[in-house]
C-alpha cells in the first residue's frame, strides 16, 4: 500500500495539476510515495470517502448474482429451502432430532436464514479480490470495500428468505414474539462473523489460490458443528457455553429466540460467540490491510 509521507491529501485538495506536476503558490510540492511497513492503520475514513464507490459496488454484485439465470433472486430462497426439506425427512422424521416444541421444518429453515446468509457472504468475500484483480492493477481505492461490499449484497437475499419464513410461520400458526426487537442485533452478529471471515480468506486468498477449494468444505463442516439441523440444548452444560466459540452457533439459537421464542434464551454463550466475532472483525481486518501491499503484486 502506498501512502503520502509529506503532506496529507486535505493538505493537497486546494492545489491544482499542472503539467504532471502538484503547483501551489509557484511553489512545487515533493510527494514521496513509498510501501507502507508492519502493522498499519485501518483507515476507516476512507471508507466514507468512498461509499459512493461502495454502493456502486454492492449493486453490481446484486446485479451479477443472477444475471442470465432463469429463476433470478428466487435463488436466495430455493437453496435455504431445499436444505430444509431434506433435513426435515433425515433429521425431523428419520432421526426424529427434537426442535424445541417447534415445527421442524420452521425450526431448521429459520436456522439456515441466517446461516445461508453467513455463507454467501463468506464465499463471496473470499473470492472478491482474485475476481476483481484486474481493478486492482490499475486504479487506487480502499481495498476493503471489496469483501465488505460482497457481504452487505447479501442482505437482499436474506430479506427475500426471511420474508418466505414469515409466510411458513403463518401457514402453522405461528407468531413472532416480542423478542423479535432483538433480531436485528444477532443479523448484525452474522454480518461480523461473515466479515470477520471473509477478510481473512480474501487475503489468503489472494496468496494461496486453493483458498477457494478449501472455502466451500470450511462452510460445509461449518455448518454441521452449527446447531441448524439440532438444537444446542441437546449439549449440556459447561461444554454448551464453548459451543459459543463457534459465533453463529450464538447466531442461530438467538435468532430462533428472538422470532419463535423457544427456550436458548441469550446466555454465556451468546456472549462467548459475539466476543468470537468481534475478534475475528479485528483481526481480520489488520491481517487484510497488513496484506494490502502485496495484492497488485501477487494477482
Amino acid at each position: 500500500m502506498a501512502r503520502i509521507s509529506n503532506e496529507s491529501i486535505e493538505q493537497l485538495s486546494g492545489e491544482k495539476l499542472e503539467g504532471g506536476n502538484l503547483s501551489k503558490n509557484e511553489n512545487r510540492l515533493h510527494v514521496h510515495i513509498e510501501p507502507s511497513k508492519g502493522w498499519v492503520s485501518l483507515r476507516l475514513n476512507e471508507l466514507w470517502n468512498y461509499r459512493e464507490l461502495f454502493y456502486f459496488f454492492v449493486w453490481r454484485d446484486i446485479k451479477i448474482r443472477y444475471k442470465q439465470t432463469v429463476l433470478g433472486a428466487s435463488w436466495a430462497v430455493i437453496q435455504p429451502l431445499m436444505t430444509m426439506v431434506i433435513f426435515s425427512l433425515f433429521f425431523g422424521r428419520l432421526a426424529n432430532v427434537p426442535s424445541d416444541g417447534i415445527p421442524y421444518p420452521i425450526f431448521s429453515y429459520a436456522g439456515l436464514v441466517p446461516w445461508t446468509f453467513f455463507a454467501n457472504g463468506l464465499v463471496q468475500s473470499s473470492n472478491s479480490l482474485v475476481n476483481n484483480s484486474n481493478m486492482l492493477k490499475k486504479i487506487y481505492f480502499p481495498r476493503l470495500i471489496l469483501p465488505v461490499s460482497s457481504v452487505f449484497s447479501g442482505v437482499v437475499d436474506f430479506a427475500l428468505a426471511f420474508v418466505v419464513l414469515l409466510l411458513m410461520m403463518a401457514y402453522f400458526q405461528i407468531y413472532p414474539t416480542v423478542y423479535i426487537v432483538w433480531l436485528p442485533l444477532f443479523l448484525l452478529l452474522a454480518l461480523v462473523t461473515s466479515l470477520g471471515t471473509g477478510f481473512w480468506f480474501s487475503a489468503m486468498n489472494a496468496q494461496f489460490r486453493d483458498i477457494r477449494y478449501i472455502v466451500p468444505f470450511l462452510i460445509q463442516a461449518w455448518m454441521f458443528l452449527t446447531p441448524i439441523a439440532y438444537p444446542s440444548s441437546l449439549i449440556p452444560e459447561p461444554w454448551r457455553t464453548f459451543y459459543g466459540i463457534n459465533p453463529m452457533a450464538g447466531v442461530v439459537e438467538g435468532f430462533r429466540w428472538a422470532l419463535l421464542g423457544t427456550d436458548t434464551e441469550p446466555g454465556l454463550m451468546t456472549l462467548v460467540s459475539a466476543v468470537v466475532a468481534v475478534v475475528l472483525l479485528i483481526s481480520g481486518a489488520y491481517y487484510f490491510r497488513r496484506m494490502e501491499k502485496t495484492f497488485a503484486d501477487v494477482m
